[in-house]
């Protein structure tokens, strides 16, 4: 059966905060009342109006229903979609371009849009604004596929809370079907799968160097490597390439498929690894005795630390009510994988992309490389610009290098998990360039002009993305590789 494919889901109803705040500010001042007068008329300090004025925070109804009364509105007329004037719509288009990633890329300092800007400057900053998002995204076009269709996938997983319950019932039904009473998934059940699916394994020696496995679905055979990666859990292996003929994966047709085929068969893989009934009970009795781990989730299912901080936010916002967000980052500094709906601000470039976006120095994924003490989980506690946010982080190697991988949440929410009690705390004013991409002064005065570092470029992140291909993989040397191994 084909799922359901990753489309977003429906958006949440939300006013936009910054046109309900336009459209409060011209009502009040067409009336000729000043923020002292409008505050007393609801009962509300200044500040906090002239804060929903600037749309700087979502205001109750029952306040926005105050306030049309005293501005004499409706609250209908309060909420409507449209700026309220042509200025008003140029505020909006400017406040809103100042606080999304192209402008906090090119560092350039924040234009207050006050009365005393004419309008026809502020009708320039705007129209400039404009052209060099175009211009960026024109040249971005083709080698910034792939980040821009991430991009794309990470808002539909936000959407979901990364959880996919079409992917749940598969994962249900797979595991009723061999009778898989609970606990860790064994190799043995792992193997009746595929045969309950029609297949057999095949450990090899040859397996072309740019496959995991290789599936003949001619005769039914998947074929994986005769000594399985030590960074790599071979159930994982098998379960992903019967993930992708459960859920009737064929050639991806651009690099945005590929990316969602990819996120389906993991997410299926995992959900059979860790079974949402039984974490789910186990999460939640954690969560009432204000225990919650993932380690106890890796440990209780047996899968690699990096599956269980997966599946941790697949289910803790949907089952939970916990807002989450999840790291991998590379020994060097870089971002490799991410995702959110807590409302952390990752690195991102002027598209939006987070991959190989240089991580704060002062973040738990980065403070951990250099904690001595492998073995017990990292806790720490980080004040950002938009809040503090408490997270736990391991280090693991891989075949690409060492990693961190961390799972994050509000402060707010932190009181539901071990190693709350942490003493561990940093300051992160990242973006901003002294925070620290920038080195000390002194330091900075002995070498700029003395250093000249090689970089080390990875031709991945370089090439063009092959179209209605799988990437990175030859497919000569995998058609060779099954017709040598093909049953007379």
């Amino acid at each position: 059966m084909a799922p359901a494919p990753l489309t977003p889901a429906a958006p949440r109803t939300a006013v936009d905060p910054l046109v309900i705040g336009r459209r409060v500010r011209h009502l009040r001042t067409h009336r000729g009342m000043t923020l002292e007068h409008l505050g007393a008329a609801v009962g509300r300090a200044p500040s906090q109006l002239s804060v929903l004025e600037n749309g700087r925070r979502e205001a109750r109804l029952s306040l926005l229903e105050q306030v049309a009364t005293a501005l004499g509105v409706t609250l209908a007329d309060l909420l409507s979609p449209e700026p309220p004037s042509r200025r008003a719509a140029l505020e909006i288009e400017l406040e809103r371009a100042q606080r999304g990633p192209l402008h906090a890329a090119l560092g350039l300092p924040q234009v207050k849009a006050g009365r005393s800007l004419p309008t026809d400057a502020l009708e320039a900053i705007v129209g400039l604004q404009r052209e060099i998002g175009r211009l960026l995204t024109e040249r971005a076009a083709t080698p910034e596929e792939a980040r821009r269709a991430n991009t794309e996938l990470r808002a539909t997983m936000r959407d979901q809370d990364n959880w996919f319950g079409d992917l749940e019932v598969h994962a249900r039904e797979l595991l009723a079907a061999v009778g898989h009473r609970g606990g860790p998934l064994s190799q043995r059940a792992t193997a009746e799968i595929a045969a309950h699916l029609g297949f057999t394994l095949h450990h090899v020696h040859d397996l072309p160097h740019s496959t995991r496995s290789v599936t003949d679905t001619a005769h039914g055979r998947i074929y994986l490597p005769q000594a399985p990666s030590a960074s790599t859990d071979p159930r994982s292996v098998v379960l992903q390439a019967l993930a992708a003929h459960v859920l009737g994966h064929g050639e991806p047709a651009d690099y945005g498929d590929f990316l969602r085929q990819r996120v389906q068969t993991n997410y299926l893989a995992a959900a059979l690894l860790v079974p949402e009934e039984a974490a789910v009970a186990m999460l939640s009795t954690a969560k009432d005795e204000r225990r919650l781990s993932v380690e106890d989730l890796r440990d209780a299912f047996g899968v690699p630390y990096e599956t269980a901080a997966h599946r941790f936010t697949n289910l803790a916002t949907k089952h939970l009510g916990i807002p989450v967000h999840f790291m991998k980052v590379h020994e060097d500094g870089t971002l490799h994988k991410a995702y959110e709906n807590d409302g952390v601000r990752f690195p991102s470039d002027a598209l939006g992309a987070i991959e190989g976006q240089p991580v704060c120095r002062r973040w738990t994924a980065r403070v951990v490389f250099a904690v001595p003490d492998r073995f017990s989980p990292y806790y720490q506690y980080t004040d950002t610009s938009t809040g503090t946010y408490w997270c736990t982080s391991r280090v693991q190697a891989g075949g690409d290098g060492t990693f961190s991988v961390s799972v994050g949440v509000p402060f707010a929410q932190v009181r539901w998990f071990r190693g709350r009690e942490t003493t561990e705390r940093a300051v992160s004013r990242c973006p901003e360039p002294e925070c620290c991409r920038r080195p000390p002064g002194e330091l900075a005065a002995r070498w700029e002009g003395r250093a000249w570092p090689a970089a080390r470029p990875h031709a991945s992140m370089l090439a063009a993305l092959p179209v209605g291909a799988f990437p990175g993989v030859d497919q000569t040397e995998v058609f060779t590789f099954l017709e040598r191994h093909a049953p007379s």
